[in-house]
């Protein structure tokens, strides 16, 4: 895992500026802090900091390969779990390998077969290619956008980078957001609309989509999307393929050069993960694996159990260590240390984010980080199939909306009426929600209830599971730590896309059947498990904390929060007595303090990038 980033002007000599690209690319120094490559051409500057993962001793980037009378360069960050495979294939016709690294494959592999060796790829990635003879840029994404890119054209100059701040690098490329950047932020929140980079001309590349960049111009093209066929598969055929499918995947993300871990909640999802995993060490003879939780200060205290979290993880991760025999890590947190990574997450994902979600998660891999440099995660299962609450909930499926964007009156009630005329939230929410549905790819013959359902996955896979995977990828790799998450093997979710919702809720469970595939693989108890989110911190301590920073921060004349915010509201909020309250922020993922520590974030945000609005 690394941070690419790069520029192409056609208007001056780039070999003249090698300060910016070196700029740009130290942005990007948590992401790798290994090793640093710059590769600067007349018109192309490229770089690259490395996450040494796979043969650490070789594999420096930028990869330089001649073939015929082309010249090519790579920046790449990723990992290609089909490597083996495809440089066989690769050799038999006729490469020669120089390293072992994936890098080395994926150069070739494109070398080889050009666009059409993204249909080969397994694997997560983000990376381009200059022709130095055809004087063109090839970039391109992961099936399901695991790792990120953003792009930009301004001024003639064509930027990228794997974050928004190895563009914000350039001296030429303005810090500015206008209405619809302000949209996303306070209407649309975390969950960011696909292709969106916030920033004033600044975009995302899609998931699954290509690029190409020349002296004709900027061309974009999807490689991947979902594709709706029936499905021919009875329950038990269908719980064997899964288990086959997630298993391969598993083992295939454990390759690595250092050490690797698991996250482990006690949930399915992880406990799953984890149990291959450990089966996986102890079949080639690799050691105890080391397995990873979180939780804070005093939770088992103040824990309450609701509806959304009806229990706690901590005696079901000891099941699952006890069952395993791993190595297992406890990392707990205290109030101060949470309120203070807030802001820290802000810098590592340049935008405001999931609040304190965010934030523990950035604590969380820099423990991780201290015992291993690769980590397996659970995140997507939810996403894939079907997990959460709002999949079962008949309001939020006859809603017309995104189901996270249910409280847009509770939220857009705290905005100022100056903010709420500008970026019309209603209007903007209601036209990203339809251009979603617009793009559901629907089953002829199929009945209005599996219509409904397929459009619930659909917002899910492509809204809301990015917003989760920004998360993971921008918090971990804050910290040089590599995260892989299992359930976005493509094979995974192209096969469970279309899995008819009645054998997916089979026994009348959320991903009923995904428990039927594990079977054997969980004990009974943690398989029957109800789904519990990630853990927040119950702490009153918390509360009062951002209750306090909200306060000062709004009664700061100078802060660049106050002209969006509805300011007696909220010094209303934060001037309550109530010990802890329900307001919600974004869904079901924030309540009183959530949305006390996303104004937090907005604040930190706009002071520390110096955001002009336009």
């Amino acid at each position: 895992m690394c941070g690419i980033t790069g520029f192409i002007d056609w208007r001056r000599n780039l070999t003249e500026f090698p300060v910016i690209l070196e700029s740009m690319t130290e942005t990007l120094i948590d992401r790798g802090p290994d090793a640093s490559g710059t590769w600067i051409s007349q018109h192309c500057a490229l770089g690259h900091r490395r996450l040494s993962v796979i043969d650490p001793e070789n594999g420096a980037q930028p990869m330089i390969r001649r073939f015929g009378d082309h010249l090519y360069t790579i920046v790449y960050n990723g990992e290609i779990y089909n490597a083996l495979e495809l440089g066989k294939e690769l050799e038999a016709r006729g490469h020669q390998f120089r390293t072992t690294c994936d890098t080395e494959v994926l150069l070739l592999a494109y070398i080889e077969w050009g666009i059409d060796c993204l249909a080969k790829l397994n694997g997560i990635f983000a990376f381009a290619v200059w022709n130095d003879t055809n004087q063109s840029l090839f970039l391109a994404r992961d099936r399901l956008g695991v790792k990120p890119l953003f792009y930009a054209l301004h001024h003639e100059i064509f930027l990228f980078g794997s974050e928004p701040k190895s563009i914000l690098a350039h001296p030429e490329f303005p810090v500015e957001v206008d209405a619809e950047g302000l949209a996303e932020i306070f209407a649309i929140g975390p969950a960011r609309t696909p292709g969106h980079g916030i920033y004033r001309h600044m975009h995302e590349l899609k998931p699954g989509h290509y690029m190409i960049y020349d002296q004709s111009g900027l061309s974009v093209r999807n490689y991947w999307q979902l594709v709706s066929k029936p499905h021919a598969d009875n329950v038990e055929q269908t719980s064997e393929r899964i288990y086959q499918i997630l298993k391969d995947t598993a083992e295939r993300q454990l390759i690595s050069d250092v050490p690797i871990g698991t996250l482990l909640s006690g949930g399915l999802d992880s406990s799953a993960l984890t149990s291959f995993a450990a089966n996986h060490f102890r079949e080639a003879g690799r050691g105890i694996l080391h397995t990873f939780s979180v939780d804070y200060a005093d939770n088992d205290k103040h824990f309450k159990a609701n509806t959304f979290q009806p229990n706690s993880d901590a005696p079901w991760i000891e099941r699952m260590t006890s069952y395993l025999g791993t190595h297992h890590h406890d990392i707990k947190f205290d109030t101060p240390e949470l309120v203070e990574s807030l802001r820290t997450a802000v810098y590592a994902r340049d935008t405001p984010g999931m609040a304190d979600v965010d934030g523990s998660l950035y604590l969380f891999c820099r423990e991780i980080k201290k015992h291993c440099t690769v980590a397996v995660s659970g995140e997507a299962a939810d996403e894939i199939f079907g997990g959460y609450p709002w999949f079962y909930r008949q309001e939020a499926l006859s809603a017309q909306t995104f189901p996270w964007s249910l409280s847009l009156d509770a939220r857009v009630d705290l905005l100022s009426p100056d903010l709420t005329s500008h970026i019309q939230p209603h209007a903007y929410v209601n036209q990203r929600y339809q251009e979603a549905i617009d793009e559901v790819p629907h089953l002829d013959g199929e009945t209005a209830d599996q219509r409904q359902m397929r459009q619930m996955s659909y917002l899910n896979i492509t809204r809301f599971m990015p917003t989760l995977l920004d998360r993971k990828d921008r918090m971990s790799m804050a910290v040089g730590l590599e995260v892989r998450v299992p359930f976005c093997d493509h094979r995974l979710v192209e096969y469970v896309w279309n899995i008819p919702w009645e054998i997916k809720s089979s026994g009348d469970r959320e991903k009923g059947i995904l428990r039927k595939a594990l079977k054997g693989v969980l004990p009974e108890d943690v398989l029957m498990r109800k789904k519990s989110p990630y853990p927040k911190t119950h702490n009153p301590n918390y509360l009062a904390a951002v209750r306090e920073e909200v306060y000062e921060i709004i009664n700061d004349s100078s802060s660049p929060l106050l002209p969006f915010i509805n300011r007696d509201k909220i010094l209303a909020l934060a001037k309550s007595d109530a010990p802890q309250f329900n307001l919600p922020w974004f869904g079901q993922l924030m309540n009183g303090p959530q949305m006390f520590a996303y104004l937090i974030q907005i604040d930190t945000w706009l002071r520390g990038y110096k955001v002009s609005i336009k």
